[in-house]
Parts: C-alpha cells; sequence; structure tokens
C-alpha cells in the first residue's frame, strides 16, 4: 500500500510540474524552469524598480506569467500579465492586420499606387505601392528621423496630421521604391491613413472594430488622445545614477508606427488568432506571413508588420519594439505553438535578448546551438584618421543654412578650433572632418557642395533611415 501511494504521488508530481504535453522540457520540474526565468529578470524584480511583464504561451494557455519590478513607482503598484504598456513599434503587426483586413475585403490593393490617398504627396520616380509601405522598401524617409533632424524632441506632441505633413516635404527618397528593404516608420503612419481615408474610420476605431471587440481584448487600442484616461496604464523610466530613475510622460498620438497600448493578456488573444483566425478568417495568420522581393529578386523576410525568422533551428515569427523607455519583444515559434512576451518599462531593458533566453529554457531539447558569427570588423588601428583642417579651410563652412523639407535652420560656426551646429536642440558635438567635403556628427553625416567657384553652397544630411535631405546656405 505504501509503494502504490508512493507511485501515485510521484505520478501526479510528475503530471502536474511537466511542461505542456509533448514538450521537449517535460522532465524538466516547473519550479526548475521558472527558477531559471526568475533569474533572468532577478534585477528588476523589486517594488523600488522598473522592470517587466512575461508571458510564456504553449499551445494557447498560459504556462507562466509574471511581473518583475513596478508599472508606476510614484505609487508603488507592481507589474503583472494585466498591465498596460506601450508596445511601440510591436504594433505594427495591428496596423497591417488592418491594411490586409481591407485587402481581403476589396476595398484596397497592394498594388495601389499610395498617391491615390496622397495626392499632396510629391510624384516621384517610380511609384510606391501599399506593398512597398508594408515591406519597408519605400524609400521613404523616416518621419521620426526628420522630427530629430528639424530639431523637435520625441516627447513633444505630434500627431499623425503633422506626420504625414512632414513625409509629403520630403522632395527625395533614400532609394529607389523596391530597390531596398529600409526600416522606416513612415511607412506604417502612411498605412494608418489609409486605413482612415479608405475606410472613414481612423485606426483607433478600425482596429477595436474588427481586431480587439472580437478578440476580446479589452485593454488594448491606438491611443491617439494622450489626455484620456487608461486603466492599469504603466509609466517608462530610464535609469540614471545611484539606482535612481527618470519618468518619461507620453505625449504622442501619432499611430500606425506604434502607439498601441495593450497587456500580456490581451496579446496572448492575438497569438492564438494565429491558430484559428477568429479574425480575418481562414488563410489570414498565413497572409500576415507573406514575404516580398526586391527589384533584383531577392527574397526579405519582413512580411505584413512581422519578421519571419529563425531561431536556433527553428522557425519563428517576431517583432519588437522600442520609445521613451518602453522596451518590447513577442516571439512566435509557429510549429512548437509556443510564444513568449514580454513587455518591460525601463529603459536599459534587453526584451529581444530575454525573451529569446527565455525560449532557450522551455525549448532546450529542441534548440541548435547558435552559429558564431565571425567578427568583421576592422581593427581600430586600421582605421583612417579624420584630415586636419586649418582655421581658414573650417572657416568656408561657416554660414546659416536652411532646409525647406525640414522647415529648419542651421548655422554652421567655429567654437574651439572646431565646427559646431547651433540649431533648435542641436546635440553639442563636433563635426569630425572627412574626405571630400564631409564631416561626421555622431551618426549623422554632412556632405558638402560647392558650387564651379569652389564656394560652399550647401550641404546633404544623411542620417541611418532619412538620407539626402538637402540644405542651401543663405548667407555666411
Amino acid at each position: 500500500m505504501a509503494k502504490t501511494s508512493l507511485f501515485i504521488a510521484l505520478i501526479i508530481l510528475l503530471g502536474s510540474t511537466a511542461f505542456a504535453q509533448g514538450s521537449p522540457a517535460g522532465s524538466m520540474p516547473t519550479a526548475s524552469i521558472t527558477d531559471k526565468v526568475d533569474k533572468l529578470f532577478e534585477q528588476w524584480n523589486k517594488p523600488d524598480s522598473p522592470g517587466c511583464a512575461l508571458g510564456v504561451i504553449k499551445d494557447g494557455k498560459f504556462v507562466y506569467k509574471r511581473g518583475y519590478g513596478s508599472a508606476n513607482l510614484d505609487y508603488n503598484v507592481p507589474l503583472s500579465s494585466e498591465s498596460v504598456f506601450y508596445i511601440a513599434s510591436t504594433s505594427k503587426q495591428f496596423t497591417a492586420a488592418s491594411i490586409l483586413l481591407l485587402i481581403r475585403r476589396g476595398v484596397i490593393s497592394l498594388d495601389d499606387d499610395i498617391r491615390k490617398y496622397f495626392p499632396e504627396l510629391p510624384k516621384y520616380e517610380a511609384t510606391i505601392t501599399v506593398s512597398h509601405l508594408v515591406h519597408h522598401t519605400s524609400g521613404l524617409r523616416d518621419y521620426l528621423e526628420l522630427r530629430g533632424m528639424a530639431g523637435q524632441k520625441s516627447d513633444e506632441p505630434f500627431n499623425n496630421e503633422e506626420a504625414v505633413e512632414l513625409i509629403a516635404r520630403q522632395k527625395g527618397l533614400n532609394f529607389k521604391p523596391g530597390e531596398r528593404f529600409l526600416y522606416s516608420n513612415s511607412n506604417y503612419v502612411l498605412m494608418a491613413e489609409i486605413v482612415r481615408r479608405a475606410s472613414g474610420k481612423n485606426l483607433r476605431e478600425f482596429a477595436d472594430e474588427n481586431i480587439f471587440r472580437p478578440l476580446g481584448m479589452t485593454n488594448t487600442h491606438f491611443n491617439d488622445d494622450r489626455t484620456a484616461i487608461v486603466k492599469n496604464r504603466v509609466v517608462s523610466y530610464a535609469p540614471i545614477a545611484s539606482g535612481r530613475f527618470r519618468q518619461f510622460v507620453k505625449t504622442i498620438e501619432a499611430m500606425g508606427d506604434g502607439n498601441l497600448l495593450t497587456s500580456v493578456e490581451d496579446l496572448a488573444r492575438w497569438d492564438q488568432n494565429a491558430y484559428d483566425d477568429k479574425v480575418g478568417g481562414e488563410g489570414f495568420s498565413n497572409q500576415m506571413l507573406t514575404r516580398t522581393k526586391l527589384n533584383s529578386g531577392q527574397e526579405i523576410p519582413y512580411a505584413f508588420g512581422l519578421g519571419n525568422e529563425e531561431y536556433k533551428g527553428l522557425k519563428a515569427v517576431a517583432h519588437g519594439g522600442g520609445f521613451m523607455g518602453f522596451r518590447t519583444e513577442m516571439i512566435r515559434f509557429p510549429e512548437q505553438k509556443f510564444t513568449v512576451i514580454c513587455l518591460c518599462n525601463i529603459g536599459s531593458a534587453t526584451p529581444y535578448a530575454l525573451a529569446r533566453q527565455v525560449a532557450d529554457i522551455y525549448l532546450a531539447d529542441l534548440l541548435k546551438p547558435a552559429e558564431a558569427r565571425p567578427n568583421s570588423a576592422p581593427p581600430a588601428s586600421n582605421s583612417p584618421q579624420p584630415p586636419t583642417l586649418t582655421a581658414e579651410q573650417l572657416a568656408e563652412y561657416i554660414g546659416v543654412y536652411y532646409s525647406e523639407e525640414l522647415d529648419a535652420t542651421y548655422r554652421v560656426v567655429i567654437e574651439d578650433g572646431k565646427l559646431f551646429i547651433k540649431a533648435r536642440n542641436a546635440t553639442r558635438a563636433s563635426l569630425v572632418p572627412r574626405p571630400k567635403d564631409e564631416f561626421r556628427q555622431l551618426g549623422t553625416i554632412f556632405s558638402f557642395a560647392r558650387n564651379d567657384q569652389k564656394q560652399v553652397t550647401g550641404f546633404a544630411l544623411n542620417g541611418g533611415r532619412a538620407r539626402g535631405i538637402r540644405f542651401v546656405k543663405k548667407a555666411n
């Protein structure tokens, strides 16, 4: 009798602590798994720190969900799976889903020229289609980077109307549409406006009616009203010296590229739609994973607001985001019906890595070792030294420059023998000389132009996602 009882107890213990049916982690007690997971988030697991909310889903059900740290340090509100986060660019899949719903209903087409919806945009050398927007192959300059170049801070209020106006002022593109993949938030702001102009409802209304309410995502919406009261809203922070934190205040109302408020619980409901297509109908979720090809024929992995990838030998679908102290990641392993959602409210967190580390723990027996990546960076000693310019040479560049595309004025001045930019909210960093009339300021390149008399007449400003912005010299 004692042996029988012991055997039954052992069966009950194994059954209650094993990971879901047939899981590779089935032989590992849940306590061992969760201890390892908790260790990843240990540094934030205290009431006087921001942190992360985590959800781990297998076969449509949570196998683990937990909050680490506080949602609001003013009131010591703990984070949980019901905390409502701003999820930044992880929002893009919902904008893309709204576009896809309109495509499947025949309201719009992937092949539509976007000037059908935006006649105010310039007529570029080649047509930009809705497909180019979806897959980030349009060549449109990133409006967030343009705002920074124009001297606007990330916490200054702005909405979709202002974003579209700025995009429409751009006379050039980063490249010919379809020629390259370059992630640009402009694409998804314009997609949000296509939803409004084609359906008669703004993105918040359309997504609520067609996605969130049907799925029971009651704590999810595109937040186009920064004054609205949002229950369980999370505040984001940046760490500063001595274990203290600086709070961000969300002011933006632009949506499409971001600005979705949601929770781990609600994202789990959306995750389930990837398997049952309750929203969209049969084939909808597979269509969301449709890739595209560049003009060269090369296929790119970016689909409808989602990245197709392979992680340690397994197919995965993922997208992350980051803005104003929020850092987010959602990664799904469709063949294993396994998903990790990691939403953080501290700017130093790395949910991209954390979510994959959680997957490493649960899917350990299925994952292959990560391939080592060769270090292709040249030794620092091989880097060319910047040219040395005389005071007379530096003086050739000083003056007042204006960009119609940004509606911004830059003054180039000499201070302490170096060139600096004086402009609204300009970065205090010198322009480092490069060959052929070029200068670098942090990650931005200034390429100066000269006339036939060798006089400097202007420059082109080149950032990571906004290139070729023209400034004309107006005065010395």
